[in-house]
């Protein structure tokens, strides 16, 4: 199988980039972590790769809100480099501050030009949570959950709650298979006792129907809160010497299936 090429895209206050690019190689992509500025230099980077990641962290302080500056610097400045590398059949990831990113450029909606039906905003509790989550994988549009049913990953983050424009717009993400990923209980129970959600610390931010990851219409570009690259190896997850090594952690297969989906 040739290895696709994977970029990190990295830019002032990202802390997960290498971690992503470990993730990647060990997937078995030929990765490289680029600054966004080397982007705004030449656009035509991009060509290079088949697979763009952006990584968590807290990109240029997160000023404004979470992943706006980056977002608005892609949004005037590499808006239709994005959409072509899109539109040519590759891969695009955001991972928490990533995800905001992409979620804040449009790129994740039919219409990336149209009023975004969706935002990520402040924690239900108002401040930054860090913890691990069960998750429930729903759908094999996405080519990243593709075989997953569920994962057991880490969340570190302050605006990561997600929340539609309104009702109808909900509706609409829902019926074209857009919510991807949910938090879920332990047991991997949805018991929401009425609400539309599961309750915390299970869902850590208070996200509408629980959403926790969220993909576009192709299932090709995705965007999740949770760290799939903090669960790589069997050793990172937190009871390991208590409940024994499993074979590889919960996030590799996502960054499998990425160069899997390029055999």
């Amino acid at each position: 199988m040739a290895k696709p090429n994977a970029l990190v895209l990295r830019a002032p206050g990202t802390n997960c980039d290498l971690e992503s690019a470990y993730a990647f190689e060990t997937a078995g992509a030929r990765t490289e972590r680029i600054h966004v500025n080397r982007l705004l230099d030449d656009g035509n980077l991009l060509k290079r790769f088949q697979i763009l990641c952006v990584p968590g962290g807290f990109s240029y302080g997160d000023d404004v809100a979470a992943g706006k500056v980056m977002a608005a610097k892609i949004q005037h400045h590499l808006f239709d480099q994005m959409h072509e590398f899109h539109a040519l059949g590759n891969l695009l990831l955001g991972i928490c501050n990533g995800f905001q990113v992409l979620l804040k450029t449009g790129l994740l909606f039919a219409d990336p030009l149209a009023e975004s039906p969706a935002t990520l905003t402040w924690n239900d509790n108002g401040r930054y949570e860090a913890r691990w989550v069960t998750l429930a994988a729903e759908s094999e549009r996405c080519v990243f959950l593709r075989g997953i049913k569920s994962m057991f990953l880490p969340v570190a983050h302050a605006e990561g709650k997600f929340m539609s424009r309104d009702s109808a717009a909900m509706r609409k993400l829902e019926s074209q298979g857009q919510l991807v990923l949910r938090y879920v209980a332990p047991d991997h129970s949805t018991e929401t006792n009425g609400s539309s959600k599961v309750p915390f610390p299970f869902n850590p931010n208070g996200s509408q129907e629980s959403v926790a990851g969220f993909c576009d219409p192709t299932g090709r570009a995705f965007g999740l809160m949770p760290h799939p690259e903090r669960f790589v190896q069997p050793t990172q997850h937190p009871r390991w010497t208590r409940d024994g090594l499993q074979p590889v952690g919960d996030g590799l297969k996502l960054f499998r299936n990425a160069v899997e989906f390029f055999a």
